[in-house]
């Protein structure tokens, strides 16, 4: 009953800017219906590579972040349009992967990828 969409990869040269958002759609009439204050997170896997978390929001807002992207990435969401985002500035190479957000009805956000149900088809962002 839970679809997330991703968009806003692309490629850009280091140093550059990408903007990524997910929009979620839930069903109100479910009884697994999320709500508003659900946790959500953004992750990424490069070829070859494990998927890890990147940033992560809970419904009040708290945020945490990978070390590798603090100061450099922003993660935020629109509450009333269920749209999280992901503002990536300073983009370097090792950034460059296929990034997934994933969201579920828990208080505390994690950046595991076993904390999450639901996830959507990823992006991909590449930095050269």
């Amino acid at each position: 009953h839970v679809q997330l969409v991703e968009s806003g990869g692309g490629s850009v040269q280091a140093g550059g800017s990408l903007r990524l958002a997910c929009k979620v759609t839930d069903d109100p009439t479910s009884k697994y219906y999320m709500g508003d204050t659900y946790c959500m997170g953004w992750f990424r896997q490069a070829p070859g590579k494990e998927r890890e978390g990147v940033a992560c929001i809970e419904g009040d807002g708290t945020t945490n972040y990978r070390k590798s992207v603090r100061g450099r990435f922003t993660v935020s969401r629109d509450t009333d349009k269920h749209i999280l985002y992901l503002q990536m500035n300073s983009l370097q190479p090792e950034d460059s992967a296929m990034y997934y957000c994933a969201a579920d009805d828990v208080v505390v956000c994690s950046l595991s990828n076993t904390w999450y149900k639901y996830w959507g088809q990823g992006t991909q962002v590449t930095v050269s």
